[in-house]
């Protein structure tokens, strides 16, 4: 399992989420991270997932 990284900002900076969770692969990570934002209605916010390493797995503005 490796770790990957949800951020989630409203336009005026401030943070909504931070948070890290394990995955088993990128796409899996992908998913979580998708599901996360649509559970919480964060989908049209500012958000990136990233990997442990820094690779950028989802972005929105």
């Amino acid at each position: 399992m490796a770790i990957y990284y949800l951020t989630v900002f409203e336009k005026n900076g401030e943070k909504l989420c931070d948070e890290s969770f394990e995955a088993q692969s990128e796409q899996e990570a992908k998913e979580i991270g998708q599901r996360k934002l649509k559970e919480n209605n964060w989908a049209e916010k500012t958000h990136r997932c990233t990997s442990a390493s820094g690779k950028l797995l989802l972005f929105g503005r």
